[in-house]
């Protein structure tokens, strides 16, 4: 199994064959969400384009070129126009990716059944050591992935938004490889110092949040993509490849904003309540740990995404920037301070 990769060995009895059946489950999930990823793949790059795609190009390569400066005077937000027809037509056409091609409809499925067995592990996991199973690195970014797959398979049902699956499961991909190569420890009792209600209640908040963020950051980086994409077409340059079947810009703007909106809530939620816990267990709310200072940081990042769109009405490149630097801010903050810093929250190290 696994165990050759862990750095100790539990110090307390667990349930083994459940332990077991959890390792196993960890390396299925894997394999699911990389057959899932390689589905969702060839069919980015082989499937016919959505319908709001195919009709994207064009009629910007178009207006580009026939376009003159009277034109564009006397219409000056015709790619706004465009852009928001294609919106009207992608939330009233179920015409997806998924939808016309079978291998789409694969990648859904071996998704699913990836999440699936993904629970698995975690319920599995958790009973084995007779615990919540979010204890440690290896066990947080199992959960946040669960989160991020949950999440997209939530937008992309909901929103028809299948073409996502690509760029979420690069990422999910990538977090499960780590954790079982670098990451794994043994299912254990937890250390002392998580021995608290609050970890079902804090622990969790920031779960799911940080999986949605995953999310929002691959549907930014897909936006960046659209928009150059239609930049070029304006400019009478051609479009190939996965890029010219991207849906339009605006909408994955659109998504990646509502997928903030979602886990924002739950990040403030997941920073409350962490220091109501620091006061129980360590007596003050705040103590510049910097655990706490980058989840804070990365609030703040979030909080001016928001604040920005609301307000000034920062849509499109800006707001995609924010948003980056708020992911590379949760990043630094789950990797490179459990890794680089020594503080009160290095035991989940």
């Amino acid at each position: 199994m696994l165990y050759a990769l862990a750095d100790t060995a539990p110090t307390t009895e667990v349930n083994q064959g459940l332990a077991d059946l959890s390792d196993t489950l960890v390396l299925v999930t894997i394999l699911l969400y990389a057959v899932a990823l390689f589905a969702f793949a060839a069919e980015a790059a082989y499937g016919r384009r959505t319908r709001v795609a195919a009709a994207r190009i064009p009629a910007m390569a178009g207006s580009a070129a026939a376009g003159d400066a009277r034109v564009r005077d006397t219409e000056p937000d015709l790619g706004g126009a465009v852009d928001e027809l294609q919106v009207r037509v992608r939330d009233a056409e179920p015409d997806t990716l998924a939808a016309r091609h079978p291998i789409g409809r694969v990648a859904m499925v071996v998704t699913v059944l990836g999440l699936i067995a993904q629970a698995g592990q975690i319920i599995s996991r958790g009973l084995a050591a007779d615990r919540w199973p979010w204890g440690n690195m290896f066990e947080f970014v199992v959960a946040i992935t669960l989160c991020a797959v949950a999440t997209f398979v939530y937008v992309a049902v909901r929103h028809r938004a299948y073409y996502l699956g690509a760029f979420v499961m690069v990422p999910v991909v990538l977090l499960l490889g780590i954790a079982v190569r670098w990451l794994y420890t043994e299912a254990a009792p937890l250390v002392p110092a998580l021995h608290s209600p609050w970890i079902a209640i804090h622990v969790s908040a920031a779960i799911i949040a940080t999986g949605a963020f995953v999310v929002s950051g691959a549907t930014t980086v897909m936006y960046l993509l659209a928009d150059r994409a239609e930049l070029r077409a304006r400019a009478g340059q051609a479009v190939r490849g996965v890029v010219a079947k991207l849906p339009a810009a605006e909408i994955l703007d659109r998504l990646s904003h509502r997928t903030i909106v979602f886990a924002f809530p739950l990040w403030t939620f997941a920073i409350i309540a962490g220091a109501i816990w620091a006061d129980e267990a360590w007596g003050r709310f705040w103590g510049w740990d910097p655990k706490e200072v980058w989840s804070f940081i990365t609030w703040v990042v979030y909080a001016g995404y928001l604040h920005a769109r609301a307000t000034a009405g920062w849509r499109g490149r800006k707001a995609a920037v924010i948003s980056l630097i708020g992911a590379a801010a949760l990043l630094f903050n789950f990797f490179g301070v459990n890794y680089l810093f020594s503080g009160l929250h290095s035991y989940a190290g």
